[in-house]
């Protein structure tokens, strides 16, 4: 980050000498299409930081950290996703939108729009949540500030955790205020692509965050989180049902603003090697979850088990029962077509001859940290060249470039019920844990549209309401799908759900931290030195340094959580 205060104060520096030598600069240097910081739309700006936070969102939700809480596995290009081989992780995307935003705040106060004070307030607390979350300590007091002169602000120290999240905590209750007695007099609606200048949406969703820190600090600061959601609940003004979900959707007009596995912008490539993770789908197909088939398609060929068969596998496929000779594979294309004309695939195997047994079901997942992903449920075109056509797809919603459910999902309804029914069985004063845990999986069904199967699935004997953190956990587990960084720091803080790494793992646990990144490294190696040593250094070191994801952060230590 050092570099990019270094080049801001040198603007300003350099702005500051050339205007004091040329008295009539300012009209020599008047850039007719431009326009000057001082007379800028504060409505303007609002885009640029909430598209970019849901899109950082989603990369994060979608991709690798749904690989570390399991929801899905690769079987290509499978490193970081499936066991954790991660460098060091520059949060430069997060502190570019930390600017802007800052610059939206200032903005805000010198046209007097409280409005978009608290917009900045609400969004500061949010990425900045981020950032501790993922990394650990971080510039934030003195952070943003390269313009001022003093090493201070051009090597910024690294804040504790704790500093972090009672500024956010401060911060956000301090945006639920401004938005309590605002109105939208300054906002044009079309530039708030959350909300479009709702502020009563606004204040839920800043008190919805509230309740989502207090619980992150329950265990470090339980007096404060105790107060703080207590007061929270107590106003009612927080989400509710799925319908005040705070989403960002995609335009699908080009790969920058359409969902991150689009087929039609990258061949169907990063679709292909995205697979539903067994730790997931084994419990939705336990419990007869209806968001099983929202999220994931059938496998293009079946394995039927055969006794009766004379040799271990038909070396082709079927269709329709017929063997296809000389077929031992269709491309993704073919099965498509075929598929979708009525035709059923399937292979045959006798486990007595081949000696195993294989995944017969409709819908096929990947286990955990596989050696040889592309391989798994006897795969004959492993690699890269076709998909795995014994193992599911994602549903085919996540081929196109938008869809209705194809959001980048912020904070839910979903979440906020399973925060209340935590924090009751915690004691606090917030309602009855069951009713706040059977609209959290309510709250979840209406928002993936089979809100139809609620009935019969909150019945299930895993899921009928049994008065256990883990269970509550569970579910707001599967309630992450595609934002699975809650899922992750709600296993770094609970230890649930139950999450066991595969055999590809370099450590026989899950990872809890991302690891700073170069620019912090090279140019401001004293204060992320200083980071570092505060971290505590586990058993799975494994001879990386105290800089590794293996390292707990302030709010880990001492807690014999999750491992």
């Amino acid at each position: 980050m050092k570099n990019i205060n270094i080049k801001i104060g040198t603007l300003v520096l350099l702005f500051s000498l050339i205007v004091g030598g040329c008295k009539d600069l300012d009209e020599v240097n008047e850039n007719p299409n431009g326009v000057s910081p001082s007379n800028a739309n504060v409505n303007m700006l609002m885009p640029t930081i909430l598209v970019g936070v849901g899109q950082n969102l989603v990369n994060l939700g979608y991709q690798d950290l749904a690989g570390v809480v399991q929801h899905t596995q690769k079987d290509g290009w499978n490193g970081g996703h499936n066991h954790y081989e991660w460098g060091l992780q520059d949060w430069t995307g997060w502190y570019g939108l930390l600017r802007t935003n800052e610059f939206m705040i200032r903005r805000a106060e010198e046209t007097n729009s409280p409005f978009h004070k608290a917009v900045g307030l609400t969004m500061k607390s949010l990425i900045f949540g981020m950032v501790t979350d993922l990394w650990g300590d971080a510039p934030y007091t003195k952070a943003l500030q390269g313009d001022k002169p003093g090493k201070e602000y051009q090597l910024p120290e690294f804040d504790s955790q704790e500093v972090i999240y009672r500024g956010i905590i401060a911060d956000l209750k301090a945006a639920s205020a401004l938005f309590a007695t605002s109105t939208n007099a300054t906002v044009i609606p079309q530039y708030d692509v959350y909300f479009g200048g709702n502020v009563a949406r606004w204040q839920k969703f800043a008190n919805s965050l509230l309740l989502r820190y207090y619980l992150r600090v329950s265990d470090k600061l339980p007096d404060l989180a105790k107060a703080g959601i207590e007061e929270v609940a107590k106003t009612g003004i927080y989400l509710t049902d799925a319908s005040e979900d705070v989403v960002m959707d995609y335009i699908g007009a080009s790969a920058a603003d359409s969902w991150p596995t689009a087929t039609s912008f990258d061949a169907g490539s990063n679709f292909r090697r995205l697979k539903p993770c067994n730790t997931l789908l084994d419990y939705m197909l336990e419990t007869q979850d209806p968001r099983t088939k929202v999220w994931f398609r059938e496998v293009h060929c079946q394995w039927v088990e055969d006794k009766t068969l004379t040799t271990a596998v038909d070396p082709f496929i079927r269709r329709n029962g017929v063997l296809q000779q000389g077929v031992v594979s269709l491309t993704d294309e073919q099965y498509l077509v075929q598929i979708a004309a009525g035709n059923k695939f399937t292979r045959h195997y006798n486990p007595d001859i081949l000696g195993s047994k294989l995944d017969t079901r409709s819908i096929v997942g990947l286990p955990p940290g596989a050696l040889s992903p592309s391989e798994y449920n006897r795969n004959p075109t492993p690699g890269q060249t076709l998909e795995n056509q014994h193992a599911s797809q994602l549903a085919d919603i996540y081929r196109q470039t938008k869809h209705a459910l194809l959001k980048a999902r912020i904070i839910s309804a979903a979440e906020v019920y399973f925060i209340l029914a935590e924090a009751s069985l915690k004691g606090y004063a917030v309602g009855n844990a069951e009713s706040h845990y059977r609209n959290g999986v309510q709250s979840s069904l209406k928002t993936w549209g089979v809100l139809n199967g609620f009935d019969a699935y909150i019945k299930q004997p895993k899921v009928a309401y049994n008065g256990t953190v883990k269970q509550i956990i569970e579910q707001k587990w599967i309630a992450s799908w595609t934002n699975a960084s809650e899922a992750w720091f709600d296993y770094r803080r609970t230890g649930f759900p139950v999450l066991k790494v595969g055999p590809a793992s370099p450590e026989p646990v899950l990872p809890v931290r991302f690891i700073y990144g170069g620019n912090e490294i090279n140019f401001n190696n004293e204060r992320v030195t200083e980071a570092i040593n505060r971290l505590e250094v586990t058993p799975y070191e494994g001879g990386r340094g105290p800089n590794n994801q293996w390292s707990k952060t302030w709010i880990n230590q001492g807690t014999n959580k999750p491992w």
